[in-house]
């Protein structure tokens, strides 16, 4: 029976991914789920399984860190990053060396990685060498902390047929909306002054570090809104501050940090 560890900071993505592959790989067994990279190392020592999920960015250790310690090793399994960002990952890895999961995480992506992973294990395929492919990673996070900003996300919304999960440009989004570790991505509808909600697991802290600042502002501990989408401001009776979109059928607050921000309008 193959053997895997999950390694991710939220605990509802481990619970997510848990159950998913539990309906589409029923014999893969997890031996641990752990929400940091010093347990993610701690459980393949003990475990050594075939295939460990780690999440890029981890407190303690990040998923590269934990993939790069174990180059070499005895224990070393077949790794699976998953990541909430498309430039982490798409000119980072090879397709045919490593694999990995953009989140939100749909069935139709695990079910190609789970192909790959099965073929490996019944093949005694050697986990291939990464150092080169985990330098380039590397490189990718360093620079999108310096100065790169994000273009795209990856987005789920629920319709008649199920999840849809959709690659969307960052520019075409109205505003973001935190919903506990959730965010809330919402664009224009078809008809006019209407929205269309996506979902993202991503916190909105963790969003606001990778958007242009040119482009977009917090306005509110749980709302960043896109700079161009916005119409003008208003205040209500008590004197409270809300920017208007550019559709005049919606209003959001301004925190009272951020009202400077909008002195000119």
């Amino acid at each position: 029976m193959p053997t895997a560890v999950i390694a991710d900071d939220e605990p509802h993505l481990i619970d997510f991914l848990r159950a998913r592959l539990a309906a589409l790989w029923p014999e893969l067994s997890i031996v641990a789920a752990v929400g940091n990279g010093p347990d993610s190392l701690r459980v393949i020592d003990s475990h050594a399984p075939d295939v460990a999920f780690l999440d890029i960015r981890m407190p303690g250790e990040s998923g590269i860190a934990v993939a790069r310690k174990l180059q070499g090793t005895p224990q070393r399994p077949q790794f699976v990053f998953i990541t909430a960002f498309d430039q982490y990952a798409v000119d980072a890895f090879d397709a045919d060396a490593i694999d990995y999961l953009l989140k939100p995480v749909s069935d139709e992506r695990l079910s190609r990685t789970i192909d790959k992973l099965r073929v490996a294990i019944e093949r005694h395929q050697t986990p291939p060498n990464l150092t080169a492919l985990l330098d380039r990673l590397a490189q990718h996070l360093g620079s999108a902390g310096a100065g790169r900003h994000l273009r795209w996300v990856r987005a789920s919304r629920r319709n008649v047929n199920g999840e849809l999960v959709e690659q969307i440009a960052v520019n075409d989004v109205v505003y973001f909306q935190a919903d506990d570790k959730y965010t809330c991505v919402y664009t224009r509808g078809d008809a006019a002054g209407s929205m269309r909600e996506w979902l993202i697991r991503v916190p909105l802290s963790e969003l606001a570090a990778q958007l242009a600042p040119d482009d977009f502002q917090q306005i509110h501990r749980s709302v960043i809104v896109n700079l161009r989408e916005i119409a003008g401001t208003c205040r209500d009776l008590a004197g409270k501050l809300y920017v208007r979109l550019r559709d005049n059928t919606r209003e959001l607050p301004v925190a009272r940090q951020y009202v400077g921000l909008f002195r000119q309008m």
